[in-house]
């Protein structure tokens, strides 16, 4: 319960947060949100709740949700280390389709995450980083399967992990482990 009551409220903290001031009340409070607008942000909160908490409600993953530094680290996560990279992929992509140097091909690596949280994180990064896409992950070999625009040749497992998804496996590792 405690899980679905902070996915809740901080979904609609952040709904709230993103249609503040879009009221059109005589009041204050009306001015902030419009009743239509604060049943949406419940429904949908209780909707992301119930669907989220299939994957934070498990035992290995209640760490993210009752340590707020985990979040807090999550938010910083995102917002710099992954911004950046994903800047850093777009200016990568379209220099090799400029280029025409583009050497595709499939990748195995192997992150060494102890959570389903953890491996999603890492695995949702490499696919919505430009040049990267996770086709598949073996949770019995601890393994992501990654297509790769640029398939390089390395000399071991942990430089391979750093080049095909750069910091991204060690966030995974401090946020949900």
């Amino acid at each position: 319960m405690l899980t679905f009551l902070t996915i809740f409220l901080g979904c609609l903290a952040i709904y709230l947060l993103l249609v503040t001031g879009s009221g059109p009340g005589d009041t204050f409070l009306t001015q902030l949100f419009s009743y239509q607008e604060l049943i949406a942000a419940v429904i949908l909160a209780l909707l992301t709740a119930a669907v989220a908490r299939a994957l934070l409600g498990k035992a290995e993953n209640k760490n993210m949700l009752v340590n707020p530094l985990r979040l807090v680290m999550f938010v910083f996560y995102v917002f710099t280390v992954w911004l950046f990279s994903l800047a850093k992929a777009n200016i990568d992509v379209a220099y090799r389709v400029i280029t025409g140097r583009i050497r595709p091909g499939i990748v195995r690596i192997k992150p060494g995450l102890k959570t389903e949280l953890g491996r999603t994180i890492l695995a949702n990064s490499i696919t919505l980083t430009p040049g990267t896409l996770t086709v598949d992950m073996d949770e019995k070999k601890d393994e992501l399967v990654i297509h790769w625009i640029n398939v390089g040749e390395y000399k071991d497992e942990k430089e391979k992990l750093k080049g095909v998804c750069g910091p991204f496996a060690d966030w995974a590792r401090r946020i949900a482990e």
